[in-house]
């Protein structure tokens, strides 16, 4: 058992790599030339799609469910514990200059969530009941000259994407609700595997418009509760949040610097920094993993191009926003670098709820507590439909779905009541693989990609000249 640990532990070290991290975000840069900065551009466009009531609607073109409700669901299944946890390990393991890394790897993730939803609504196609059925493993299906290659790939993506659901979408995440309900509030883990078993069952059996009705509720409200919790922990904190934004810009440059807080210090190199600040956002947002392009497929829309523009705004959302608030708070309050009572480098959700307890008291622990169960929850009823929509494009049937639906809710049972780490490393792979595939089908069609968006732009400009033609009128 030692031997397969310590080697799915090497595996894993590998996959998320230096060569990983530098073709995601090198992916990000080369689309993002290519397209001419067009999701930095169009960034206010985005935002204000996604806030429109239009976007509430099933009024334009043909899809399963809303606009909105398909970037809730992407969210749903991206903010997870990695804005909690992650945020936390980053900072301890990379310095606090690992936030401006997982800023700068976010910026040009804009552009990979762009391209890999639009080309997921551009390539999808109507199953046998109806609905929709898209994501990168179509988008390889249908686009690809060599047709032994794109299926190739898309077999590959659809199984990556299955196990990962298993792994990184469910068991990991039932893990940490049932651990954070037990170390705050002294729950039972078998209680919260059942509870947690039964709602996951209750809102997946359901399907798409199921969870995205759950979702479009749930994931709005606890990114608001999570940021307005942090920024009152930053806010009471001010005094000490210049030091901290020094520390972190400091340390995002500086060669070899030292952060200290609490009888600890924490020294990191640039690589160091880099390394965990773009791991740590990449699995937080999931840019480049194609797995937002699942959901993506699904939505009602005209244009792809148009959903891709308010997909992307899922990686702004959950690492420019949600992640920013735990990092700041962390920053703020001067915990970073404390111990524990062994002496050990305070890290993980120990660091975040330190943060929050330092104005708040004991309830900082328990808004962080409900923070991680309210993540982690949305997460696996996320990552139930991209790994269902897998396992649909690899068995050809939608109608066996059902028998998956199942299988993934009760295997969240087991997930609550058992800790492997070997589980942990094996997602954590599989979650890396897919990005392989992924990566290859974005570069093979960037100019499929920058074709589309800049006909799009039109379209922008069109829209734009006729609301102030109406406000003049106004």
């Amino acid at each position: 058992m030692k031997f397969i640990a310590d080697l799915l532990g090497a595996i894993d070290d590998a996959v998320w790599g230096p060569v990983m991290l530098v073709l995601l975000v090198g992916t990000g840069i080369f689309l993002t030339v290519r397209t001419r900065f067009a999701a930095w551009r169009n960034l206010g466009y985005a935002l204000k799609s996604v806030l429109s009531k239009e976007a509430r609607t099933k009024s334009r073109g043909t899809g399963d469910i809303s606009p909105f409700s398909a970037l809730t669901t992407a969210l749903a299944a991206t903010i997870g514990t990695g804005n909690i946890v992650g945020v936390a390990t980053a900072m301890v393991l990379g310095g606090p200059g690992a936030l401006v890394w997982m800023w700068i790897s976010a910026l040009f993730g804009l552009t990979s969530k762009l391209a890999e939803c639009m080309l997921a609504v551009k390539y999808r196609e109507t199953n046998e009941n109806g609905e929709m059925s898209g994501g990168p493993m179509y988008t390889m299906k249908h686009a690809f000259r060599n047709e032994e290659l794109g299926a190739a790939l898309g077999f590959l993506f659809a199984l990556f994407t299955v196990l990962a659901s298993f792994g990184i979408g469910n068991m990991t995440q039932a893990n940490s609700i049932s651990s954070a309900l037990q170390e705050t509030f002294a729950v039972p883990m078998w209680i919260t595997g059942a509870v947690v078993t039964v709602l996951a069952l209750v809102i997946i059996v359901g399907g798409i418009k199921s969870i995205s009705k759950v979702s479009q509720v749930v994931v709005p409200f606890m990114a608001v509760f999570y940021v307005l919790a942090g920024l009152v922990v930053i806010l009471l904190n001010y005094k000490n949040l210049p030091a901290g934004l020094a520390q972190i810009f400091v340390m995002a440059f500086n060669p070899k610097s030292v952060a200290g807080g609490i009888g600890g210090t924490i020294t990191a190199t640039v690589m160091q920094s880099v390394r965990w600040g773009v791991a740590r956002g990449v699995f937080s947002n999931e840019a480049g993993l194609g797995s937002a392009a699942i959901t993506a497929a699904a939505a009602t829309t005209d244009n792809p191009v148009r959903q891709g523009y308010i997909n992307m705004t899922g990686t702004f959302f959950d690492t420019i926003v949600v992640c920013s608030i735990t990092g700041l708070a962390i920053a703020a309050s001067g915990v970073l670098g404390s111990v524990d009572a062994a002496g050990e480098l305070v890290t993980g959700s120990a660091l975040t709820i330190a943060a929050f307890s330092s104005v708040l008291g004991e309830w900082g622990g328990y808004l962080v507590c409900i923070g991680i169960a309210l993540f982690a929850f949305s997460t696996i009823i996320g990552w139930e439909y991209h790994g269902e929509k897998a396992f649909e494009y690899l068995v050809k049937k939608p109608k066996y779905c059902i028998i998956y639906r199942i299988i993934f809710s009760l295997v969240c049972y087991i997930g609550a009541t058992t800790t492997l780490q070997i589980v942990w490393d094996f997602s954590d792979i599989m979650n890396g693989l897919m990005a392989i595939p992924n990566l290859i089908c974005m570069l093979a069609l960037s100019g499929v990609v920058a074709k589309e968006v800049a006909e799009y732009q039109k379209i922008i400009q069109a829209e734009k000249a006729q609301k102030e033609e109406s406000g003049w009128k106004k």
